[in-house]
């Protein structure tokens, strides 16, 4: 399972993602090799390829978010 703080608000495009849950929020891809790019808590910036059907779990922790991910999603 994959792991990352950020303090910025991500956001998703409609084309390649759709939210299929509210509580907890959770993204899931909708195209195969969908790029996000994600700067985390100490500002650096990284990429994470997703395959269709993968999915980013987000959850709000005091001023920050909290990205979680199964390794098996990613490319």
């Amino acid at each position: 399972m994959g792991l990352m703080y950020t303090k910025l608000y991500i956001d998703f495009d409609e084309e390649e993602w759709k939210q299929i849950s509210n509580d907890p929020i959770v993204f899931q891809t909708i195209k195969d090799d969908v790029t996000l790019e994600i700067e985390n808590t100490s500002l650096k910036s990284s990429k994470l390829n997703f395959k269709n059907g993968g999915k980013l779990n987000m959850f709000r922790v005091t001023g920050r978010f909290r990205l979680t991910w199964d390794n098996d999603d990613v490319l």
